[in-house]
């Protein structure tokens, strides 16, 4: 753009980009971005071995020292000088270029393998229509004359989830085959995706009243159902009793500062994309205090429903425990029909055991213990596909709740690819190498295109080996990295005094000594020892996976494997990949400045300053 377009900061130019249609639109795409499936089924998780209640503690400390004050900046940031995430940082200053790209690259990597998790979602929701629920019965065996080996020696829902669900091969080295059905979902979750973003934030922006506001109904109603189910307050109590002894345990709070930083997806580039679309006059303060609130109290909301059904799910467990129990010892002593009842069961067995201990040892009973039920602790695809499809296959109308739960599931995973796909989306829109004459919905497109035909693996037998490693490497570590050098950037770069003049710009009133202290020192401190925290725990033990192998002979236990020192190898790529970007743009900026140096006419690289965002426009740093 030439000088003669520039205008003072107070009167922002129109730059033809794109805005949301009020308010309320973007803070709901900035929280369906934020709470999606980690806050139905891995917080409870969280809550469940960390002590219930008291795990609470460490995560609001988490989220009052990391969470907020980086959601404030990101939001700020592309606020202030509407770009996505690799034109923002190179406007900001070239050397930080790498940050953008890092976190780019980041949101390429994780659309890939979470949209296959929508397609495993979907696959569940076309066969939550058939009655019986299929993963409710063992099918028979070729011979028909009995069940399935594999189906008997396990259950039927774990059954249906590895053999008919994903065909899983016994090793992440035995890729299998592609799966037809897993293919067909994937392209319809593709074709999904791409209808929502085809235009960017003015289809995702629609789009997103449904997704986000839709989960929030559907667990009201499963929490209403949940708490009427017998056992339901033996899950809550287990829950939330809080177990203070547990926060001695250094890993406790690990654990929570890395939930908080993935729950609000820090760090992906989506919510500088999205907060770029808004107006320079908006209280980005205050949006990044209710999305972090609003996020934690979904958390919070989602553990409700959750463990009133998986405290149903133990209770039942229990019961039937007890009463193959009873059968045995009403059998062998023959005794008359409910003369001993699940009430009086305990005080059968200690008469018995003081009368007839030889009798009773002979029948090899099962021990039933509620606790042991409740301590059966899961999380991630177990939770979903395993565990709570169990649990669902127990509850009146079945079917109808499978449904219903899906659907759920997808809507938040929906949301969650909105933001992932804007960070790609956004910073590809604003680089040179691509034509601006070229259709957002041509772009958009082959985005998705790519993005499917790469995601295909993820449909082989050993897929979900692969999406386990992507999540864990791809989708952690390098996000650590990107978000320290985020707030350093901002803090010891482009300075904090001058961010700080900004945000006052756009809310009308300078950060307090709250946001001063945690941007300067706690949250780059924070996240540095959460970084090496997690790097000294990978490297103590061996990267490991859990692989099912109806040959194991402990079976269906799964069976502990180490990774081949090929896929390790991927591992660490995945994991240095994205982080590699910020010393190699750096470097690269700086060997160009050396040999132009001696070039007059050059003007070399400078911190950008964002008050005068729309009179510097006539040389942007991209």
């Amino acid at each position: 753009m030439s000088n003669d377009l520039a205008v003072p900061p107070e009167i922002p130019k129109e730059d033809g980009r794109p805005k949301w249609d009020n308010k309320f639109q973007y803070i709901l795409s900035c929280i369906g971005f934020a709470v999606g499936l980690g806050n139905v089924w891995r917080f409870p998780y969280l809550c469940q071995i960390h002590g219930g209640g008291a795990f609470l503690i460490p995560y609001f400390i988490a989220l009052i020292f990391e969470g907020i004050p980086l959601l404030h900046l990101e939001l700020a940031l592309g606020q202030c000088l509407r770009k996505g995430s690799i034109g923002a940082w190179n406007t900001i200053s070239p050397y930080l270029g790498g940050v953008g790209a890092g976190s780019w690259m980041v949101s390429v990597l994780v659309s890939l393998y979470y949209n296959t998790v929508l397609t495993w979602v979907m696959w569940y929701f076309i066969n939550s229509f058939q009655e019986p629920l299929p993963w409710s019965v063992c099918p028979l065996n070729e011979n028909r004359t009995g069940l399935n080996k594999e189906c008997y020696e396990s259950t039927a829902v774990n059954y249906f989830w590895y053999r008919k669900t994903l065909n899983i091969t016994p090793d992440v080295t035995e890729s299998g085959t592609l799966q037809w059905w897993l293919i067909l979902c994937l392209a319809t979750c593709w074709a999904i995706v791409y209808l929502c973003t085809i235009r960017g934030i003015e289809t995702t922006g629609k789009a997103i009243y449904v997704t986000a506001i839709f989960p929030y109904l559907v667990l009201t109603i499963f929490l209403i159902q949940g708490l009427t189910l017998p056992g339901a307050t033996d899950g809550l109590a287990y829950l939330f009793t809080p177990n203070l002894s547990t926060l001695k345990n250094p890993r406790v709070w690990l654990d929570a500062a890395t939930q908080i930083f993935f729950s609000l997806s820090l760090a992906f580039g989506g919510l500088i994309a999205f907060s770029s679309y808004n107006p320079p006059k908006n209280d980005c303060e205050k949006d990044a205090v209710t999305v972090a609130i609003v996020n934690s109290m979904t958390s919070i909301y989602a553990s409700i429903p959750v463990f009133s059904v998986l405290g149903f799910k133990a209770t039942t467990g229990y019961w039937d425990c007890l009463d193959r129990n009873i059968i045995n010892i009403i059998n062998e002593f023959d005794l008359p029909e409910e003369s001993i009842m699940r009430q009086n069961y305990t005080a059968w067995i200690s008469f018995l055991n003081s009368s007839y201990p030889e009798k009773i040892a002979g029948l090899k009973l099962k021990s039933c213990d509620l606790q042991e039920f409740l301590d059966q602790s899961v999380s991630g695809t177990g939770l979903a596909f395993i565990i709570f499809t169990q649990a669902i296959i127990l509850m009146p109308g079945s079917q109808a709740w499978a449904i219903l739960f899906f659907i759920m599931l997808f809507s938040l995973g929906l949301s969650s690819m909105f933001g992932n796909i804007e960070g790609v989306f956004t910073p590809l829109l604003e680089l040179r190498i691509i034509s601006k004459s070229v259709p957002k919905e041509l772009l958009s497109g082959i985005i998705c295109l790519i993005c499917f035909l790469i995601a295909l693996c993820f449909t082989l037998g050993s897929g979900s080996y692969w999406i386990d490693i992507f999540d864990r490497y791809a989708g952690s570590l390098p996000l650590l990295v990107i978000a320290f050098f985020e707030v350093v950037g901002v803090v010891y770069v482009y300075k904090i005094k001058r961010f700080s003049e900004d945000v006052k710009r756009m809310t009308g009133r300078k950060p307090n000594l709250y946001w001063q202290i945690t941007w300067r020192f706690i949250s780059p401190l924070l996240l540095l020892i959460v970084f090496v925290a997690f790097v000294t725990l990978q490297i103590q033990k061996s990267p490991s996976y859990a692989a099912w192998n109806p040959k194991y002979v402990c079976f269906p236990m799964k069976e502990e494997k180490v990774y081949p020192p090929w896929v390790l190898a991927i591992c660490v790529l995945l994991a240095v990949l994205p982080c590699v970007f910020v010393p190699l743009v750096a470097l690269f900026q700086l060997i160009k400045r050396t040999c132009r140096s001696k070039d007059p006419s050059c003007v070399p690289p400078e911190v950008f300053s964002c008050q005068g965002a729309n009179s510097n426009f006539s040389h942007p740093k991209e």
